[in-house]
């Protein structure tokens, strides 16, 4: 399977043609993934509409290779790259093509630039969640069924310039952008995100784009992923021992059941490995309680917790945090395959993990990494498994579905490979790790008390650096400051602050300061994602 469309060479047509054949259609989609964190969600919206998509290399693709394979239409994504300040690679005379292209964000801009209309630093950003303003013709084909003054999601700080040329059309506007969604020809733009949960028309306006844009009308039954997805285990597993990291949480359980699936539930072919350290109070427990009887997989516990803390010593910033801890991550993972003589070594990895440590589709683009997760690019000395690797949250919560996988494993809120160590700014020690420890636990028993924790994508504490004076009986005292965060999302690459009754942040507050006796003050996160990530660091 082609995975990046790099050039219309003999072998990329030929296997452009084979997934054509087992699709059962002639009608294939280009999306040039420019480097937006949002670009895998893009590509699962078309799928969802079960079309063919290509993922194309904007650094490599030209005019003549698009002609020569001739899609049905085009994607361009956004990206962290300005187009009035970076040397973008792309073929722009692709927008010459005539074939129908719909720009997001930067791929709006890049367009827009090409065909004479000026991009400009905005004066005012948008970041989260603002509403659309309808302009002329706002019952276009594109925005068909589109609620007027919908909530949209933007991420963007340059816009393009009002001044425009006569044949393009304002279709739309924000409260700070005159240009939101405009069209030329058969060029069409959203300077907004319609991948993204928080546009609420998002899917209407890809479906517009597909079937009335496009007039695309071949559909794949996309419900036969869970089958692919094990026959494809299936044939790299057979006769082979897999080591599972299994962590207690969605994606290593679901993986979990799919790799039993392939394995015909084999026992003895498959091992789970949890790790101990810098885990929830519960992590263990869940292991324990979910596979720990399991007859087709065997769980073993590594107790890590003073290796983490030897790695750890002296590291400051989060990202030097992150790099130890995968480092005892890998090395533990190694020594359980070697001691078990494993041939795979399997992880719950997402596509999530991966684009946010800058790696995702093989393709020329700029891609920012935002931060570096644990499970990816260890260069294990064992061939690797990564059936989830082209799913985001929701979808592998989804696979996890349709497997059987316990809905209580798959509810639990995501849980950073690092632990505890990026919910505590500066150095982690053993004092810092059990305060740690005990603000989650108390956080999540309030939050299942109340019955908000089901509402909820994701709930952390974090032990800040910063320290405060307190009063605990008559003395004064110094103490820690903690701050509580909520998020809902979901596939967690955007996130709104979740607004927690007040009574409920007050009650976590006061079980904090009188149950933890280094702990002189609690304060509540209300940051966006954009621009904040879900975790501290």
């Amino acid at each position: 399977m082609l995975r990046t469309f790099k050039t219309a060479d003999p072998a990329s047509l030929v296997a452009i043609a084979e997934e054509k054949r087992l699709r059962h259609t002639e009608e294939l989609f280009l999306l040039f993934a420019m480097g937006s964190q949002f670009d895998h969600l893009i590509k699962q919206q078309l799928e969802n509409l079960g079309v063919f998509c290509l993922v194309a290399d904007p650094a490599s693709v030209t005019a003549d290779d698009v002609r020569t394979v001739a899609p049905k239409g085009i994607i361009i994504s956004g990206g962290p790259a300005s187009v009035h300040a970076d040397n973008i690679p792309f073929d722009n005379h692709i927008f010459d093509l005539g074939i129908p292209v719909l720009g997001i964000c930067l791929g709006f801009q890049m367009w827009a630039q090409h065909i004479g209309c000026q991009v400009i630093s905005a004066k005012k950003c948008e970041y989260g969640s603002v509403r659309l303003i309808s302009r002329s013709n706002w019952n276009s084909s594109l925005l068909d069924g589109v609620i007027a003054s919908a909530p949209v999601l933007e991420s963007h700080g340059d816009q393009i310039s009002p001044d425009l040329p006569t044949n393009m059309i304002i279709l739309a506007a924000t409260e700070n952008a005159t240009v939101a969604v405009a069209r030329f020809n058969h060029l069409w733009g959203v300077q907004f995100h319609p991948e993204c949960t928080e546009t609420q028309d998002g899917e209407r306006i890809f479906k517009n784009f597909v079937s009335r844009l496009c007039h695309a009308h071949d559909r794949f039954p996309a419900n036969r992923l869970v089958d692919q997805k094990i026959q494809e285990l299936r044939s790299v597993t057979e006769g082979k021992k897999v080591l599972l990291a299994l962590s207690g949480g969605s994606d290593s359980a679901t993986v979990a059941y799919l790799l039993s699936q392939a394995l015909d539930s084999d026992h003895g072919r498959l091992r789970g490995v949890y790790i101990k350290g810098i885990d929830r109070p519960d992590d263990e427990a869940y292991a324990r309680h979910f596979f720990g009887s399991e007859p087709w997989i065997d769980l073993v516990i590594v107790y890590a917790t003073d290796r983490f803390l030897t790695a750890l010593k002296g590291k400051r910033s989060m990202h030097s945090k992150r790099v130890a801890v995968r480092q005892v991550y890998r090395d533990v993972l190694e020594e359980e395959a070697a001691r078990w003589g494993a041939d795979l070594i399997a992880q719950g990895t997402l596509y999530t993990d991966i684009s946010e440590s800058g790696g995702g589709y093989d393709s020329g683009a700029q891609k920012a990494r935002i931060k570096l997760h644990h499970n990816v690019d260890l260069a294990f000395s064992l061939p690797e498994l990564m059936p989830l690797a082209d799913c985001v949250k929701d979808s592998g919560r989804n696979i996890g579905r349709e497997l059987g996988v316990p809905e209580e494993l798959l509810v639990r809120h995501p849980f950073p490979g690092p632990g505890l160590a990026v919910r505590i700014e500066s150095e982690v020690t053993a004092d810092k790790l059990n305060i740690a420890r005990d603000c989650d636990r108390i956080y999540l028993e309030e939050l299942r008390a109340a019955d908000l924790y089901n509402t909820v994508w994701q709930a952390g504490a974090t032990v800040t650096r910063s320290v405060t004076t307190c009063t605990k009986g008559d003395n004064a005292a110094n103490g820690l400051v903690i701050a509580l965060w909520a998020v809902w999302s979901v596939n967690g690459f955007t996130a709104r602050a979740a607004e927690l009754p007040w009574e409920f942040i007050q009650r976590v507050a006061q079980r904090l300061t009188n149950e933890i006796r280094a702990v002189g003050a609690v304060v509540y996160r209300v940051s966006d994602k954009p621009p904040t990530t879900i975790e501290w660091g």
